[in-house]
Parts: structure tokens; C-alpha cells; sequence
């Protein structure tokens, strides 16, 4: 019923056609006053009724229309670009059929239904005569063709709105162009989302690991050492504060609240992941800011590895070459290898990859060695 509707109401678009092609074609045939003034007006008339086809506002009501009468799922149009010229043509090819169809049901059921009811109400003698002397066999006939006749259109109404439902997405759904440029708007929020969670995680993460840690040797060592106790509290409070800010610059990325969003740690602030279990060893680097944030993230996450599932001092060693190299040693703990688990050393891959470089991580004997190589980048 409601793609029935949906054809009727192409029909009552197409009625200002209709009527202004009759006119024009009477005062033409009639040769009222001018004939070239009349053919004038009607070559403008004609320019005009092919503006609205090609219109956007056309093309979103015809989508509208076809979500809710034809129950096809559209996407809407992005209004911050101007439809392609294909994606208009096709509209204007949707609305033409729309009519064209909404037309052709609208004649059909106009002869169809008040011949049925005819044929109808002579069969039952209510309208004795109106279709002129007839036999008993020639009303059946006459009650046949009408029922039949509405049959039909009520059966061709249905195929052309299926067929409407079906040609909806083909005409009125996004281009090619357009379908590729929402993949590509979809994959860089994805990245931006890859990018924000690989941030959460490096922050947040190393923070939790490095204050977990100095809470089990303060608690360990409270009423032997207190002082070593209270050191370690106090770098639990200053990780603690550092994480907070990081975490505060996160969500400023999230809220793309550029006024407050504080710079990203680089290579510069390294001094904040050392520890007293970090041997340092830091030549002079001389890198483009993204590669220097990037190296310090993952330096950052190779450090709450290893002090995660390692044991013992960690050696940290970054110098630059042709590339920025970043090295990581410390000795293995007893737990399984931590080569594929988890998703800090992909996380680190992932980082290394899109500046071009890579990380290889993994046992080297009795050790756990990752190594990064970087690109120095534009300066």
C-alpha cells in the first residue's frame, strides 16, 4: 500500500507538467495571439521545470520519500559538499521515472476502478442500461474485463513499486566517488581511534606498571627502610601527577579542545620515564617532532614491558645514525616470552610503520632485546 502511495504521488507531481504542457500545446494548436511569444514562454517554462530534478533539496525529499513509502534503507547526503554532477543526473533520472511511473498508475487506475464499479453495479442492475443494450452474456463479459482490468493495475502497481524499491539505491544511493570518500573519512577515524587508544594505553599504562611497582617495595621494605618508603611514595605521586597530565591531553584530543590541550611528550622529556633501575645512554638526536613523540612513546611502552615482565636493571640506549636507533635490554623474567602477546609490542610496530621505520622485539639468550629504527624525518 504505502509503495502504492508512493507511485500516486509521483502522479501528483507530475500534474503542473501535465497541465502547462496542455496549455501551451492549445494556445500553440489555437495560434492565440503570437506564436513565437507563446513558443518563447513555453522554451522558458521548459528551462525552468528542468531545474528542479537536478536540485539537492529535490533529491533529499525523494530520499525521504523512499525510506519511508518504499522502506528502503538511503544514506543521507553530506551536505558540506555539493552533489557530484553523476550523483545529480541520477536523481533527475529517478525523479523523471517517479513521474513517469506515478503518471501511468495514476491513468490506469482512473479507467480501471470506475469501469470495475461499471461493470460492477451493471451486473447487479443498479445501473440498468448504462452501458447500452446488452445480453445476459455480454454483462459478464463487461464484469470480467473491468475486475480484470483492475487486477491488472493493482498487480502492476505492486511490480513497479517493487521495482522502485529495488532501483532506489541504484539512483538515489551515493557514487562511487562518494562511497570511496566515506571509506576513506571512515578509515582515518579509525586510525585517529587506533591513535588515541595506542596513546591511553602507552601513558596510562606505564604510569599504572611504574606505580604498582613502587607501591610493592615501599609496602615491602616500610618498617626496614622508611626512607627508601617515603622516596617511593614520592615517585609514586609524581608519576601519578605526570599520568594525570598526559591523561588530560588525551581527552583534549577527544574534546579537540586545542585552547588546553597540552604538547605531547617528546625525546626532550625522556627524564620522566627514568628510573633508578634505567641505565641511560642518550647521544645527541636531532629528529622532526612527530618522529621525536613517537620514539618517546615507544620508548615508553619498551620500558613498562620490561618492567613488567622482567627482572633486574633495564639499559636504555638511543643515538642517531642515518635513523634514530632505540635499544632496550634487560634480563628476562620467568614467565613465558612475551613475543605476539598482548598489544604493546604491535602497538610499537604499528607507531614504527607509520613513520617508516620498524621494531623488532624478542628473547636474545638469557635477555629481552627491542631495537627500533626510525626515520629522522624533515626538521
Amino acid at each position: 500500500m504505502l509503495r502504492a502511495v508512493f507511485l500516486l504521488l509521483g502522479g501528483v507531481l507530475l500534474l503542473p507538467y501535465a497541465l502547462g504542457a496542455g496549455v501551451f500545446t492549445q494556445l500553440i494548436v489555437e495560434e492565440t495571439g503570437s506564436r513565437a511569444g507563446v513558443l518563447a514562454i513555453a522554451v522558458v517554462a521548459v528551462v525552468i521545470a528542468t531545474v528542479p530534478p537536478f536540485l539537492g533539496g529535490t533529491r533529499e525529499l525523494e530520499i525521504a520519500a523512499a525510506r519511508a513509502l518504499l522502506g528502503v534503507d538511503l544514506p543521507g547526503h553530506d551536505r558540506s559538499r555539493p552533489p557530484a554532477l553523476e550523483t545529480r543526473l541520477r536523481s533527475a533520472l529517478w525523479f523523471a521515472l517517479h513521474l513517469a511511473s506515478g503518471g501511468l498508475v495514476g491513468v490506469a487506475l482512473l479507467i480501471a476502478v470506475p469501469l470495475a464499479l461499471l461493470a460492477f453495479t451493471e451486473r447487479l442492475g443498479l445501473t440498468a442500461g448504462a452501458l447500452g443494450p446488452l445480453t445476459p452474456a455480454g454483462r459478464w463479459w463487461w464484469t470480467l474485463a473491468g475486475v480484470g482490468l483492475l487486477l491488472v493495475t493493482v498487480a502492476g502497481t505492486a511490480g513497479l513499486g517493487r521495482l522502485a524499491a529495488t532501483m532506489a539505491p541504484v539512483l538515489l544511493g551515493p557514487s562511487q566517488a562518494e562511497r570511496l570518500a566515506e571509506l576513506h573519512a571512515r578509515e582515518l577515524r579509525l586510525a585517529e581511534r587506533n591513535r588515541l587508544a595506542r596513546e591511553l594505553h602507552d601513558s596510562v599504562g606505564h604510569a599504572l606498571t611504574a606505580m604498582t611497582l613502587q607501591a610493592g617495595a615501599a609496602r615491602a621494605v616500610f618498617g626496614a627502610d622508611p626512607d627508601f618508603a617515603r622516596s617511593a611514595l614520592a615517585a609514586i605521586e609524581e608519576t601519578g601527577r605526570s599520568a594525570a597530565e598526559e591523561l588530560d591531553a588525551v581527552l583534549g584530543i577527544l574534546r579537540d579542545d586545542v585552547a588546553d590541550r597540552s604538547p605531547a611528550p617528546t625525546l626532550a622529556d625522556l627524564d620522566r620515564l627514568l628510573t633508578a633501575q634505567v641505565t641511560a645512554e642518550i647521544g645527541a638526536v636531532d629528529v622532526s617532532p612527530v618522529v621525536s613523540r613517537e620514539a618517546f612513546r615507544i620508548i615508553q611502552e619498551s620500558l613498562t614491558n620490561a618492567a613488567r615482565h622482567g627482572d633486574g636493571p633495564v639499559t636504555l640506549r638511543v643515538r642517531q645514525e642515518e635513523e634514530l636507533v632505540i635499544e632496550v635490554v634487560n634480563r628476562r623474567g620467568g614467565g613465558p616470552a612475551r613475543e605476539g602477546g598482548g598489544h604493546g609490542i604491535e602497538g610499537m610496530r604499528e607507531r614504527a610503520r607509520l613513520l617508516g621505520g620498524r621494531v623488532g622485539a624478542g628473547p636474545d639468550g638469557n635477555l629481552w632485546r627491542m631495537t627500533a629504527r626510525l626515520p629522522a624525518g624533515p626538521r
